[in-house]
């Protein structure tokens, strides 16, 4: 069985990747510059379709807050016993929801914009592996919170 330090470690790094791609995603998109795409040409599709914000703003921003938020909850943890009961059941929510718009969004890019950006694929996997570790992590409640 892996260590829920291990856990908590690799959660922070797909947190943090996932952080990094919708930050850049939301200045592209802010900036109005074109995506670094490495030719495959739907990032800019995807990135300036009308699904790409919601009320104006860009989805990508709602991506980095959720990054944040789990990143926030992992290191809250650790500051006492209430965040230890009741953090690792908080990212378990916010990756779940994460997931299920992480699906809609997809659907959107397969069967409505007919283009997929590589940004958005990372950040589906960086979504449904931190919710594969938030179920690991609440499946093993035993499990002793350490300080990463």
């Amino acid at each position: 069985m892996i260590s829920d330090q291990k856990l908590r470690l690799t959660s922070y790094i797909l947190a943090g990747i996932g952080f990094l791609d919708a930050v850049y995603l939301t200045y592209v998109h802010i900036a109005h510059q074109r995506v670094l795409c490495g030719g495959y040409g739907g990032c800019d599709t995807v990135n300036t379709s009308p699904y790409s914000q919601v009320a104006g703003i860009p989805i990508a921003v709602f991506g980095a807050a959720a990054y944040l938020a789990i990143f926030l909850f992992l290191y809250l943890e650790n500051r006492g016993d209430f965040w230890r009961e009741n953090a690792p059941m908080v990212n378990f929510g916010i990756t779940l929801a994460g997931v299920l718009y992480t699906v809609y969004l997809t659907y959107l890019e397969l069967a409505v914009i007919h283009a997929i950006c590589f940004y958005c694929v990372l950040s589906a996997v960086m979504i449904v592996l931190l919710f594969i570790l938030a179920i690991i992590r609440l499946a093993n409640p035993q499990a002793e919170t350490k300080p990463v």
